[in-house]
């Protein structure tokens, strides 16, 4: 399974390298105000993704920090429940020293 993993891996990467050999071609992006930037496409494409993958991120940050407090409360209400059990486990058994 390994062995397939790495394969997979080094047939993307060859994938992408060519993708990028093929596609190195100067492209102008016009932004508002006049403002232009040229780069290879690739460089372009790459960077859009990048700022896309930042942007998802950013997005389910509030998500993921609400989720980790839930977790965080529940553990504790969780472990108060077992502290309190075994003390009125203890509570129960009768004291049986001489």
């Amino acid at each position: 399974m390994r062995y397939l993993t790495w394969l997979l891996r080094i047939l993307l990467f060859v994938a992408l390298l060519g993708f990028a050999m093929k596609n190195n071609e100067i492209v102008s992006l016009r932004y508002l105000f006049g403002y232009e930037w040229q780069a290879p496409l690739v460089v372009a494409l790459f960077g859009f993704l990048v700022i896309g993958v930042v942007l998802g991120m950013l997005a389910m940050l509030a998500v993921v920090v609400r989720l980790r407090s839930d977790l965080a409360h529940a553990r504790a209400e969780v472990q108060s429940n077992q502290s309190g059990r075994s003390a009125d486990s203890q509570a129960d058994t009768p004291n049986h020293s001489s």
